[in-house]
């Protein structure tokens, strides 16, 4: 082979196994996403339009701007200024085709000295990313024995023994698990990273998803070019379009100004009709309707599921954020064997151990975890999915 082999990344690893096991595509007509990571792309209840079009002119089929368009970044600008008093500017802003790009940026350019810190559970890109560009990291201890809520005196701790300059990465809410920092350790997690020996990506994609509202790292830092600090969002979850693929990294200018270097080089900057039609969505009054709208709908959604998979005999271990649940199988059954089942009825989960950043495969701790999203389905498929899950927990 003239290329080097890399897998896929862990949720495509499961698309592709189960287009393979039913010729169909996840997420199709007729399929059963609960192992994707993706909301609804409808209007919810209470919650805005989503526009069918984008209106562009000649100007907007030229290249776009290597850090994004203008009016993007500063509707980006004024969206943290408002609801986070964060007191950035456009030049904070660096604007990429979703949020992976931008933490893969962010990883990639972070000096060789620095150890990434990361959760033992986590978003299951972090471990292509991390191994991909040979970063060295440590783990934080986040398992079934700590409820999957590690401490800042984890992170202390880690730091302690590294004996070196550290960047923590962590998505917020957790992708898988839910587990959401905010208030007091958010503000102690952001004072962790804000010295300038240290840093940390804050991925906020579920930022919406948050039980008591949504928030942002971004509240909590008092001097953004002051720090190594890299709070990453996009249109993806909240704002209900992941088919735009546009997101975004707000970080200090001299980071900004690397990223605008590295479009130049490997992205030549994004689509100028999605980020127009991102920039339509972030009018404050529509994305406040949004934030409002997101919170209600997926509370129930969380709550009804919750309650349903827990009488299905899963051991949930779930938090107040996101749209997944995350849980245990019953019994000895693995999450792969489970999905085996699952493909035969058109439906398919995350296996948790694609979530676990030793990757210690099926045996591991993890081999009998899921992730179950709820993130697309229809309220009123709720019995009907209980009930295939329940045939296949058989």
């Amino acid at each position: 082979m003239f290329l080097e082999n890399f897998p896929p990344m862990g949720v495509y690893e499961t698309l592709f196994k189960f287009q393979d096991a039913t010729g169909k595509y996840m997420g199709t007509a007729g399929t059963r996403p609960w192992a994707q990571g993706f909301p609804l792309t409808t209007q919810l209840p209470g919650g805005p339009e989503l526009p069918s079009s984008v209106s562009f002119g000649s100007e907007d089929l030229k290249y776009p701007t290597a850090t994004g368009v203008q009016p993007l970044r500063d509707a980006i600008r004024d969206y943290y200024n408002h609801f986070y008093n964060a007191g950035i500017t456009n030049d904070n802003v660096a604007v990429f085709a979703g949020g992976r790009p931008g933490i893969f940026a962010s990883l990639m350019f972070a000096q060789k000295d620095v150890r990434v810190l990361v959760e033992e559970t986590e978003y299951t890109p972090y471990f292509d990313m991390l191994k991909l560009i040979g970063r060295n990291y440590s783990i934080i201890p986040s398992h079934p024995e700590n409820g999957f809520r590690p401490t800042i005196d984890d992170y202390r701790e880690s730091r302690n023994s590294s004996n070196t300059r550290t960047m923590l990465i962590r998505s917020n809410p957790c992708n898988p698990t839910g587990i959401t920092w905010n208030g007091e350790p958010l503000k102690q997690l952001v004072e962790f990273a804000s010295d300038s020996d240290h840093g940390a990506i804050f991925d906020e994609a579920y930022e919406f998803f948050n039980a008591d509202g949504p928030e942002s790292a971004l509240q909590y830092v008092e001097n953004i070019d002051e720090t190594n600090i890299f709070v990453v969002g996009a249109a993806t979850k909240g704002l209900q379009v992941p088919g735009m693929r546009t997101g975004w990294v707000v970080a200090s200018k001299e980071h900004v100004e690397i990223f605008r270097n590295f479009s130049s080089i490997a992205m030549g900057g994004v689509s100028r009709p999605s980020q127009i039609y991102v920039t339509n969505l972030l009018e404050l009054e529509r994305v406040k309707q949004a934030r409002e709208a997101v919170v209600n709908f997926y509370n129930r959604q969380r709550d009804l599921y919750r309650s349903a998979l827990s009488e299905c005999g899963l051991e949930l271990f779930s938090g107040k954020g996101g749209f997944y649940h995350w849980g245990k199988l019953p019994g000895n059954l693995t999450a792969d064997e489970f999905d085996e089942r699952l493909f035969q009825h058109n439906a398919a989960i995350l296996p948790g151990r694609l979530c676990d950043m030793y990757r210690r495969g099926s045996e591991g701790p993890l081999g009998n975890f899921i992730r179950f999203s709820f993130g697309p389905l229809d309220p009123e498929s709720l019995d009907e999915n209980i009930a295939m899950i329940r045939q296949c927990l058989a």
